[in-house]
């Protein structure tokens, strides 16, 4: 989306990827240096005090995306939202022990996927077991990996009892939870159900239950909104936040393991 809308500019797109989290104060540093773009896109990064002082001081028009301050205009989903509508499905099918694989909690997106998957369960009378939360502490990935959603499903198949649904806060963790699952001998949905957060593609291909985020549109509306603080950099911020679409596939809903079998994924992608 954001490649579409500047390709109808004449401007470029120059891109600084943070291959972790401790590498977005650096990058930010080389996005706002004076004379080098005409605006920054920050996307997926909590925004901390140093580098709420660095954008002030560059005066530089700045979007936030997947992330929040009032002071600039953003772009975002309704995390909380999202939480709340995966945790609540998974009640409707009749789970009564629902755990929750977390990214580390530094991640807002993931902290607030967590308030939501709360406030389902409170809502329909379940207390939230804190032994059925298991947080990432990775300061570089925030935990958004295949490796930890296998690590954290293994603890939590350690519990006595052990949940009978699990919310991934993101795919590439549902991923991996699912493949630790399938090789403790339990079957996904039948012994345990999982809802990831994303879609990514492969989600489709391999039934996996998920939250849908609207990609496409936010990094349209996001560079559309760049652009009109370009051009007028004394108007007032406005702030957007898209509401996730749950889309049931055979991860919780109807039989998975007998369609694909013991087929495992291996991945490396990182999804904020």
């Amino acid at each position: 989306g954001l490649q579409a809308r500047l390709a109808e500019t004449e401007y470029d797109l120059l891109v600084y990827s943070a291959r972790t989290m401790v590498e977005v104060g650096t990058q930010l540093e080389r996005a706002l240096h004076r004379g080098r773009s005409a605006g920054v896109l920050l996307f997926s990064s909590p925004i901390r005090e140093q580098q709420l002082a660095r954008m002030r001081r560059s005066g530089q028009p700045t979007v936030l995306v997947d992330c929040f301050h009032s002071e600039f205009d953003s772009v975002s989903i309704d995390n909380e939202q999202g939480g709340y509508l995966a945790a609540r499905h998974l009640i409707d099918q009749g789970r009564k022990r629902i755990g929750i694989i977390m990214a580390n909690p530094g991640s807002v997106p993931a902290a607030d996927r967590l308030e939501g998957y709360r406030r389902a369960l409170k809502e329909s009378g379940m207390d939230p077991v804190d032994s059925y939360v298991v947080a990432s502490h990775d300061e570089e990935t925030h935990g958004y990996t295949e490796s930890h959603g296998r690590e954290a499903m293994e603890q939590l198949l350690a519990r006595d009892p052990a949940p009978d649904a699990v919310f991934a806060t993101s795919d590439v963790q549902a991923l991996g939870a699912i493949s630790a699952i399938r090789d403790s001998g339990l079957a996904v949905p039948g012994d345990v159900s999982i809802v990831g957060f994303d879609d990514i593609r492969l989600s489709e291909h391999l039934g996996l239950s998920t939250l849908r985020q609207p990609m496409y549109d936010l990094g349209r509306l996001a560079t559309e909104k760049l652009l009109t603080r370009i051009a007028e950099p004394d108007r007032v911020p406005t702030h957007t936040v898209f509401s996730p679409h749950l889309v049931k596939r055979g991860s919780s809903v109807g039989d998975l393991d007998s369609k694909f079998g013991s087929l495992r994924v291996r991945t490396s992608a990182v999804a904020y």
